[in-house]
């Protein structure tokens, strides 16, 4: 019998939950250990925020669909893992100590570093969760005229929500016919579209942006105050309304193991942590270059369970990752914007535009929710 441990509860914990409990016979036990019961589908989070859905749409309790997958459930944090031993230490929660294993997927995603940031919970609201998209839906439906800064800080690495925040504002206002009362700036440490590695992609997202009117000015955000962003260069830019993606770092429980590389798990194309045994990282962990992304976290989850199959079997782990790039930035009209692209190819990306792709996002995030991805399903 193999003790599989799965820590985290995000789209690549959950996925490699799921391979293993359809792959595995009943003689393993699989664990998932996740500092909280309720998954987020975080991709329609903005869609939260702007009134286009609501809580029960974008999150469920992960307890009930693990446990009914036979997957053991335990909703706890995770202080700190020894790969050598193989056991992981656990602070507070359902339970505390220690959790042996045989196999590991490590799936905590990053922390938010927010320390850099002075001022951030203050002034600044995100779209990290859920109740502080709801929080900021509030904001949104008070604001009828100023600035709207839509910003975010080197080591983000989340571009998408700013770009279509800003985009749904601009059509929020223009519906309400409030849009030259408000002006909309973008602020980001990168020129537009730069964050996706394709050259050809930033001039696209311009037009996107002229077209709406909104403003973009590369800085990055260093501190917040009541009413402005000071950036790293000492300027401020004034607002009304704030939304920020905060920086982020790999998640803290594998510190000081020699198995990271600025915090994030070095892992091979196979997504074993390298140099570790019987030790498989997934998801915003890893440290791959470009966005972090869900689809991303699914399609390394795949792997990794594939793999770790192999390895209980007695096989050689064959499966390899593809760190490919997929995803439209939702403009809401003929400037909406698919990128396909191979991160680790110097070959330029595929990249389309026009109407077509919005209605295609709203398509794959519904059948996502509603289908395949839905976990309550799983």
């Amino acid at each position: 019998m193999a003790k599989v441990l799965i820590l985290g509860g995000g789209f690549g914990g959950v996925v490699a939950a799921k391979r293993l409990a359809d792959e595995l016979g009943d003689e393993h036990q699989i664990t998932l250990v996740s500092r909280s019961r309720q998954f987020v589908f975080s991709p329609a989070l903005v869609k939260l925020a702007f009134g286009k859905c609501e809580r029960e749409d974008v999150s469920f309790d992960l307890r009930k669909s693990m446990l009914d997958r036979r997957i053991n459930f335990i909703e706890a944090e995770v202080a700190r893992i020894d790969p050598f031993e193989r056991k992981v230490f656990i602070a507070h929660g359902e339970v505390e100590g220690q959790l042996h294993y045989d196999y590991v997927v490590f799936a905590l995603g990053r922390r938010l570093a927010t320390e850099q940031i002075s001022g951030f919970y203050e002034h600044a609201h995100h779209l990290l969760n859920v109740d502080k998209a709801l929080k900021f839906r509030k904001a949104i439906t008070d604001f009828h005229q100023g600035r709207a800064v839509i910003a975010q800080c080197a080591g983000s690495r989340l571009p998408i929500p700013v770009y279509e925040t800003a985009f749904e504002l601009a059509r929020r206002l223009e519906e309400h016919k409030e849009r030259e009362r408000v002006q909309i700036t973008i602020v980001s440490p990168e020129p537009p579209g730069a964050d996706f590695g394709d050259s050809a992609f930033g001039p696209k997202l311009q037009t996107a942006l002229d077209r709406h009117g909104i403003e973009f000015l590369i800085a990055s955000p260093n501190k917040i105050n009541e009413h402005s962003v000071i950036t790293t260069d000492g300027h401020a830019i004034n607002f009304d309304m704030l939304m920020l993606m905060p920086p982020f770092q790999g998640a803290p429980a594998t510190l000081h193991q020699g198995i990271t590389t600025d915090t994030y798990i070095d892992v091979d194309r196979s997504m074993r942590v390298v140099g570790i045994d019987r030790m498989y990282a997934v998801g915003d962990c890893v440290n791959f270059d470009g966005p972090k992304m869900g689809h991303m976290a699914v399609r390394q989850a795949e792997v990794a369970a594939t793999n770790l199959i192999a390895e209980i079997n007695g096989l050689e782990p064959a499966a390899h990752y593809e760190h490919e790039m997929r995803l439209v930035v939702d403009e809401g009209g003929p400037d909406s914007i698919y990128l396909f692209k191979d991160i680790w190819s110097d070959e330029a990306g595929t990249i389309r535009q026009g109407r077509f792709w919005s209605w295609a996002k709203r398509v794959q995030q519904k059948y996502w929710e509603n289908s395949t991805f839905d976990f309550r399903k799983l």
